[in-house]
């Protein structure tokens, strides 16, 4: 089954829980523990290239990043597509380019570019009408109709609830498979979003509320991004930086006494494996 089937398919029994991941690591950590959707986060992304999320990455550094994620895990991954990196035509190709390296969807917001991280200051958007066309673009472009197109709206912040839900109607109206408003930032936000747009199937980037899944779940969300897991790389990386720097050593506790888990969540016994398999027995001359 293609990862795009997976995840419609994932949609269709309930609540698909899809963690941020920066980068091939975290996702194939995260399909350690179980987890059965990726979410490539491009705040995560430019962070990991040393920049804030303020629309500084061209499209092909973050497909490129998406190729690696995707092909680091047998799991659905879903992309951020940002503003679709131009106008109408440029998301044709974003679209095209996501769907070349095995994405099972994207979602497209309806920022002004440069886009700025949904929970930042001076956001702006475009005209609904624009975005509708973006929409309708997107969905002409991929070649596999069960590539998921996420409709992104981040007027909340400017708008209020009111123009959030008339973008989201107009965007499943253009054809949309899924809405998503960005900038939820308290549990009023939350209890808002699921009883505005009931009838639409949503997506929620819960950020640092302290909702679970079970409940976002119950509240009949299809897609959900756990958020939460840059801060807690930033904060375990900067402390094993600070024992070093303090202690002259990182801790036991926080490095462990090996690599093996590592070795084998990143294929290294199959790396061996085949090297017995072509190894070379002789050379003649």
């Amino acid at each position: 089954m293609k990862s795009t089937q997976k995840l419609r398919q994932m949609m269709s029994q309930g609540l698909v829980v899809a963690p941020f991941c920066m980068n091939a690591y975290h996702a194939k950590t995260a399909q350690l523990v179980g987890h059965k959707a990726i979410y490539m986060t491009g705040f995560g992304t430019a962070a990991e290239r040393g920049y804030p999320d303020v629309g500084l990455l061209t499209q092909t550094e973050m497909v490129q990043n998406a190729k690696y994620i995707i092909n680091s895990v047998d799991l659905p991954v879903i992309c951020d597509a940002d503003t679709g990196y131009g106008g109408v035509i440029n998301v044709v190709r974003t679209v095209r380019e996501y769907e070349a390296v095995g994405a099972a969807s994207v979602h497209l917001e309806d920022q002004v570019f440069p886009k700025k991280c949904g929970f930042m200051a001076g956001k702006d958007v475009i005209p609904m009408e624009e975005h509708v066309q973006k929409i309708k673009a997107a969905l002409d472009a991929r070649d596999d109709k069960d590539f998921v197109i996420i409709a992104r709206t981040d007027a909340l912040a400017s708008g209020g609830w009111e123009e959030a839900v008339r973008r989201c109607h107009a965007y499943m109206e253009a054809g949309a498979d899924v809405v998503f408003v960005d900038g939820i930032r308290t549990m009023k936000d939350l209890e808002d979003y699921a009883q505005k747009l009931k009838d639409l199937p949503r997506l929620l980037l819960s950020g640092f509320l302290p909702a679970t899944i079970k409940e976002v779940a119950d509240m009949g969300f299809k897609i959900m991004f756990p958020g939460g897991t840059i801060n807690v790389v930033f904060r375990a990386v900067k402390k094993a930086f600070e024992e070093l720097m303090e202690k002259g050593i990182i801790s036991t506790e926080l490095r462990g006494t090996g690599h093996e888990e590592i070795f084998k969540m990143l294929g290294l016994p199959a790396i061996y494996e085949m090297e017995k398999k072509y190894v070379i027995t002789s050379v003649k001359a």
